[in-house]
């Protein structure tokens, strides 16, 4: 039954930690850049968009396409970004265990 007790208090400290990871997660930003920095896109660690900045120079008739397919890329640059931090604060909170797909929603 010891065990068990003990079980549990390693899942609710766990839980806590995940709770506090998550709170963490979406106050860390990350810029990605595409363009050579004419476009950036800032994420939360989590994914979520915060912010896009565009050079003045590609404001200018008939490059919509070319704005559209950097803010693209720009997006996959930070979102790649995200999940990395994302990875290393989980690796820091777990200890290296593997948690299940979508354990943080």
């Amino acid at each position: 039954m010891a065990d068990f007790m003990g079980m549990m208090k390693q899942a609710a400290q766990l839980q806590s930690k995940m709770q506090a990871l998550q709170a963490e997660l979406d106050t860390i930003t990350v810029d990605g850049t595409a363009g050579g920095g004419m476009v950036t896109v800032t994420l939360t660690a989590k994914g979520d968009l915060k912010g896009v900045k565009i050079d003045e120079s590609l404001i200018k008739p008939g490059e919509k396409e070319i704005v559209e397919d950097l803010i693209v890329a720009a997006h996959a640059d930070a979102r790649r970004k995200a999940e990395g931090v994302m990875a290393e604060k989980m690796k820091a909170v777990t200890g290296g265990l593997p948690l299940p797909p979508g354990l943080l929603g």
